[in-house]
């Protein structure tokens, strides 16, 4: 296929948004496409045997098939060209705004679901993304159609839904198999367990960028409700989010050292936000916090000493940072540390300390008011002249200059 890398590209970054891209011939049942957690539960033994074309109608080249099912899950189709088959692609489910609790209660009424099976629903749809009309990935499967069709105006966009009930003597029935519901559930926490792992996967690399794109389609209704309050219920997800996100900033390779201050930090924010859309904003932030850490302080690639030692010297940069004090801090020789800091590093622990509180130092003086000595203070070096001399030799600016270069280039930034 001539477009066979495009269709490759656009299908990972549905799959990247959560949204499912599968293939199917017009001959093919239905329910083959749709997604299997809401379809096995509801849909009766008859409905099964219905075709794609028999639901779709005549299935046209050039032409993008709008879907909705009765259960407000949206689809889209499109007839590939040049495939042995009639092989059509599929999108979908996703959903176009938020279901809420009092939607899926009338939609379950509406379909006969039972009382017992209003939790599994309710679970259904928080798995489901949501794709609103002005998302930029309709662009891109409006520009995949000019790509296979032929340029604008090639192809026609067409919007069908079905009622199942309409068909002669097919009735949607909700079953009461205790064993399905069970498989229906565990599928459902399956897939919540692997976007958790996921996230946590993009956190111990540090990929913020992943990380962003995953929390971006998160809604309250993502979390399981196991508490009425809903604030509270998010909140608790959040402390469990915490607990999680530390151990994936532990597992890309950060100290524990640093993972405690960032998460006792959070601990104590998380009890202080009083709304959901807080709780919200503090997750994200604290997914990206995490990140930063890992970015930052991932020492994973180095031996347990000098992951030990680095740890030392980040702890408190004003203390005694010496080789012969950091290696008798471990019981080890000040010779052996420098061999194997030097081999590990590339750096001498003496360049990499000075490295560290010069950095520190930037931060100190393009943030604070802190007189130069106090920042010296703060860095460990008690001599103020020494301190601006090797402050010069890696920045090329005095302290005071670079101070002052920072607050020039911030008040350029807010003209």
């Amino acid at each position: 296929m001539f477009y066979e890398n495009e269709l490759r590209f656009l299908c990972e970054i549905f799959k990247k948004n959560r949204i499912r891209v599968s293939f199917a011939s017009s001959i093919d049942p239905i329910v083959k496409v749709l997604d299997d957690n809401l379809e096995l539960l509801f849909i009766a033994e008859e409905q099964r045997a219905l075709t794609i074309s028999k639901v779709l109608g005549e299935i046209k080249p050039f032409t993008i098939y709008k879907f909705t099912n009765p259960y407000k899950l949206f689809y889209l189709f499109l007839l590939l060209p040049q495939t042995s088959a009639d092989t059509l692609m599929v999108v979908g489910p996703y959903l176009t705004s938020k279901i809420d609790t009092r939607q899926i209660l009338e939609i379950g009424e509406k379909h006969s679901v039972s009382p017992s099976k209003q939790k599994l629903l309710k679970d259904y749809y928080n798995s489901i993304p949501v794709l609103i009309e002005t998302d930029p990935l309709y662009s891109m499967i409006y520009t995949f159609a000019e790509r296979i069709w032929g340029g604008s105006g090639s192809y026609t966009v067409v919007d069908t839904t079905t009622d199942f009930s309409s068909f002669p003597n097919v009735i949607t029935k909700a079953t009461d198999d205790s064993n399905e519901d069970i498989l229906i559930n565990m599928k459902i926490m399956e897939q919540r367990y692997a976007y958790e792992e996921e996230l946590m996967a993009a956190v111990s690399m540090g990929n913020d960028h992943k990380v962003a794109q995953i929390v971006s389609s998160l809604t309250p209704y993502n979390f399981d409700k196991r508490i009425s309050d809903s604030l509270r219920n998010l909140k608790n997800y959040s402390i469990v989010m915490n607990t999680l996100l530390r151990k994936a900033a532990q597992d890309g390779g950060v100290h524990p050292l640093y993972i405690d201050d960032i998460s006792s930090r959070y601990a104590v924010s998380i009890e202080q936000v009083a709304s959901i859309e807080g709780i919200q904003s503090l997750m994200s932030e604290m997914m990206k916090s995490y990140c930063r850490l890992v970015r930052k302080h991932a020492t994973k690639q180095y031996s347990s000493t000098v992951q030990k030692t680095i740890a030392l010297i980040d702890y408190d940069l004003s203390s005694n940072l010496t080789l012969s004090s950091l290696a008798q801090s471990q019981n080890i020789s000040s010779g052996y540390l420098a061999t194997i800091f030097k081999k590990e590093t590339g750096k001498t622990v003496t360049e990499f300390v000075v490295d560290r509180r010069i950095s520190f130092a930037m931060r100190l003086l393009s943030t604070t008011r802190l007189q130069v000595q106090t920042v010296a203070l703060h860095c460990g070096i008690m001599d103020v002249q020494y301190f601006s001399k090797i402050f010069k030799k890696k920045t090329g600016k005095t302290p005071k200059e670079y101070r002052e270069t920072v607050k020039m280039q911030k008040n350029y930034d807010t003209l």
